[in-house]
């Protein structure tokens, strides 16, 4: 697939700087681009690079000055870190875009519903009575349970299972490996010891725009629903347990795990490996970083959380940089209680 730099201008609402009419074939790193390529540049320490880069086409910004000449024609744009994304979108659009048609074997089941424009993968399975909208991929080995909806234009990746009664948005992408749908951790203590399950009948629901990472795990509710809301983000390895809420685009990075029933607001960060206790709140744009355990709701809009358990980051800062001191502190304080011990001693004498 080839286009022009002119052509990849108007993708981004861009002005050309250069030969318009250089054709361009792939994508590269700034610092790896041969001709025929075209990269991005965003980070400032990168900038020597755009006057070595083989490049046919940088993007750059708009306000960018020039330290000496460069050979690759420039895309300039508002900003570049961004129209470089609004780039890879297009293009991983466009190499979807021939995905189409029903490949065999596979399966659809009674009363299923499914769009115009879309495509199943070998050996991919679709329940009876669901809905399928237009244009949805659905990749071989995915494994769609009866009565599920699935909006249009949304990725189901090679081997995703999304189980019975599951409601997907439009836009949503599952990739491969991820489980939407299956058994809440419910079980109930008997009085010998043993555990009894507690039937798992709810379901899960994710809005439009979102994205589940490879091997991410959704429980159903125990009864209702489990909620990821429009625009969030869900890394690889997440576990997220029944009847869990996320809000709005919020993102959650990889093997971080939310405990049931517990509320994550609009606009919030999880980061890696971060655990959430059950039933808690977490407030709206609430940032925990990596490897902190939660243990208590977070009612302060735009909270700050580091630790295990976590506590607000200023405080938390504060404290490592005292532990970080102990051994000193330690050499100080024996010091001055020999001292002390040394004027005792003089006193009594």
């Amino acid at each position: 697939m080839e286009f022009t730099v002119g052509q990849i201008a108007g993708v981004l609402n861009g002005t050309v700087e250069g030969d318009a009419s250089l054709r361009v074939e792939r994508l590269a790193k700034i610092e790896e681009a041969q001709a025929g390529a075209v990269a991005f540049l965003s980070n400032p320490k990168y900038e020597p690079f755009l006057y070595s880069t083989g490049a046919s086409a940088v993007i750059v910004s708009k306000t960018l000055e020039l330290k000496q000449p460069v050979t690759a024609a420039l895309i300039r744009v508002d900003d570049p870190y961004l129209g470089f994304t609004a780039l890879l979108e297009f293009y991983q659009q466009f190499t979807r875009a021939g995905k189409r048609g029903v490949e065999q074997p596979s399966f659809v089941g009674a009363n299923s519903e499914i769009g115009d424009e879309g495509y199943r993968g070998a050996f991919s399975y679709v329940g009876d009575n669901c809905q399928i909208g237009r244009g949805v991929l659905i990749f071989p080995h995915a494994s769609i349970g009866d009565r599920c909806r699935i909006g249009d234009g949304t990725i189901i990746y090679a081997g995703a299972k999304i189980y019975a009664d599951t409601v997907i948005g439009a836009r949503c992408v599952v990739h491969a490996g991820a489980v939407i749908g299956s058994d809440g951790f419910g079980f109930a203590p008997q009085p010998d010891g043993s555990y009894r399950p507690i039937p798992q009948i709810g379901n899960v629901v994710l809005e439009d725009n979102v994205s589940i990472g490879a091997n991410a795990t959704i429980d159903c509710a125990t009864m209702g629903s489990t909620i990821i809301r429009e625009g969030s983000k869900i890394d690889n390895l997440v576990q997220i347990a029944h009847n869990v809420e996320i809000g709005r685009h919020t993102v959650v990075a990889s093997q971080s795990g939310i405990s049931g029933s517990t509320k994550i607001g609009n606009y919030c960060v999880l980061a890696g490996q971060v655990g959430i206790v059950g039933h808690i709140t977490l407030a709206d744009r609430t940032t925990v970083t990596a490897q902190s355990g939660v243990g208590k709701s977070v009612k302060e809009e735009g909270t700050f959380l580091q630790g295990a358990p976590a506590f607000n980051l200023r405080d938390s800062l504060r404290a490592n940089a005292v532990f970080r001191h102990l051994p000193e502190m330690e050499r100080r304080l024996l010091k001055l209680e020999r001292a002390q011990e040394k004027a005792d001693a003089a006193e009594k004498s």
